[in-house]
C-alpha cells in the first residue's frame, strides 16, 4: 500500500532577522507562519498521509506563547498526522517549547517525536523512526537506534532526524549531530527526512533534505520547497516531487562598475525576475565611480529601496574617482579649487585611511554643492 506525505523542516518560526529592521523584519517573521499554513493547506488538497517536520520548526525554546499559539492555529487546514522533531533549535530539553506546548493542549493529530520511540500512526502502512536533539550538539549518532529498531512487517520504514550527513554537505558546512550517510541502507530505510540544511538535496541513497520552505539568507541553495514523497511499497523506489512554497527571494548580485557610472548597478536591480515586492536583495559593488554618479547611485538605490522589499548595500569596495567635471562642479579658482586638487592628490596617492578619508571629504563637497546649487 503506497504512503504519501510531505517532508519539510527548518521552519524556524520566531527568527528575529535582525539585520532587516522595522516593518520588513516583522513581515518576514510572519511569513514563516504563513506559509506554514500553506504547506497545510497543499497536504490537505494533495491527500497526504503525513506532514512530517525534520527539525527546527523554531528558531529556539524562547519564542513566545503567542508565536506557538500562532504556529497551532496555521497547522488547522491539514487533519491529518503532524510529526514535529526536535532540532538543534529546538531541543527536547527539560523545559522547552514542546514542554509549552503540550502544557497548552495539543491538538490529536499532533505528535512530538521527541523519544527515540517508533511512530505508528497510520495502522502498519507506515513507521516513522525518530532521532530528536535532545541538546544542540549530541556527541553521539542519534541515528544508530534505527538500524535495530523493529517495525510491523510489510511497512514501509522512515526516518526522521536533524543534523549533517558527514562529508557529504557542500561548501563549508557545518558537521554537527552527524549522521552516516549510509545510515538509510544499514537501517533498511524506504527515506531518510532530514533537516538542518537549509536546501533541497538529495545528499545519499534514499536520503534527502527538504530544506528550509521560506528562505532566510542570500544563499543559492535551491530553499523555499517541500518534499512531495510517494512510496509505493517497501523497497520500492521514492518518488520525490519539489514543491515550491516560498514567498520572499532572497537575492545576491556582485557587481563591478568599471566604466564610472552606476548603470550596471540599476540595470541589475531592473532585471530581478521576481516581484520586487517579494525580493529581499544584498548588492555588492566594487570598483571606481565619479561624484556625480555615485550621487545619481544613491537617489536611484533610496527609489529601489522603498520598491524592493529590503536591500542591503554594500559600497565598501566602490571607490570614488573624481572627473574633471566633478572638480569644476565644485569651484574651478580660488581657494576651494586648491583644497580639492589636494584633496584629489592624496586620494590617488596616499593609502588605506587616509585616502578613504580624502574621497569622503570630496564627496561631502560635492554633495554639498549639489544640494546648494552652488
Amino acid at each position: 500500500m503506497a504512503f504519501r506525505f510531505l517532508h519539510t523542516a527548518d521552519w524556524q518560526i520566531g527568527k528575529p532577522f535582525g539585520n532587516v529592521p522595522g516593518d520588513a523584519g516583522a513581515e518576514l517573521r510572519l511569513q514563516r507562519i504563513r506559509t506554514v499554513q500553506n504547506i497545510a493547506k497543499l497536504a490537505r488538497d494533495r491527500a497526504v498521509e503525513a506532514i512530517l517536520v525534520a527539525g527546527d520548526a523554531f528558531d529556539s525554546n524562547e519564542v513566545s506563547d503567542r508565536t506557538i499559539a500562532r504556529t497551532l492555529e496555521a497547522l488547522e487546514p491539514f487533519s491529518g498526522v503532524w510529526v514535529f522533531l526536535p532540532g538543534n533549535h529546538d531541543a527536547a530539553l527539560a523545559h522547552s517549547v514542546w514542554t509549552r506546548m503540550r502544557e497548552a493542549g495539543l491538538p490529536q493529530n499532533v505528535v512530538i517525536a521527541d523519544q527515540p520511540i517508533a511512530i505508528d500512526e497510520w495502522n502498519g502502512a507506515a513507521v516513522v523512526l525518530p532521532a530528536p536533539l535532545r541538546r544542540k550538539r549530541e556527541s553521539v549518532d542519534q541515528t544508530e537506534w534505527f538500524d535495530s529498531a523493529i517495525t510491523p512487517e510489510g511497512c514501509i520504514r522512515i526516518g526522521l532526524a536533524h543534523g549533517s550527513v558527514a562529508g557529504r554537505l557542500p561548501g563549508s558546512a557545518d558537521a554537527t549531530n552527524e549522521i552516516p550517510e549510509d545510515r538509510a541502507t544499514r537501517a533498511h530505510l524506504d527515506y531518510l527526512a532530514l533537516g538542518d540544511w537549509h536546501g533541497a538535496l538529495k545528499i545519499a541513497p534514499r536520503t534527502w533534505y527538504s530544506g528550509t520552505p521560506e528562505s532566510d539568507r542570500h544563499k543559492a541553495n535551491d530553499s523555499g520547497s517541500v518534499h512531495l514523497v510517494e512510496i509505493a511499497r517497501p523497497g520500492a523506489p521514492e518518488q520525490v516531487e519539489t514543491i515550491s512554497v516560498g514567498h520572499y527571494f532572497w537575492l545576491r548580485r556582485e557587481l563591478e562598475l568599471v566604466d564610472g557610472s552606476c548603470n550596471a548597478a540599476l540595470e541589475a536591480l531592473a532585471a530581478l525576475p521576481y516581484d520586487h515586492r517579494r525580493c529581499v536583495v544584498a548588492l555588492d559593488l566594487i570598483g571606481t565611480i565619479s561624484l556625480s554618479e555615485r550621487y545619481r547611485l544613491g537617489c536611484e538605490l533610496k527609489a529601489w529601496e522603498a520598491r524592493l522589499h529590503h536591500l542591503e548595500i554594500d559600497d565598501s569596495r566602490l571607490i570614488d574617482e573624481p572627473t574633471s567635471d566633478d572638480l569644476d562642479a565644485i569651484d574651478t579658482v580660488g581657494f576651494v579649487r586648491l583644497a580639492v586638487e589636494r584633496l584629489r592628490a592624496k586620494a590617488s596617492d596616499a593609502n588605506g585611511a587616509e585616502a578613504e578619508q580624502a574621497r569622503m571629504a570630496l564627496r561631502m563637497m560635492y554633495l554639498d554643492h549639489v544640494a546648494h546649487g552652488t
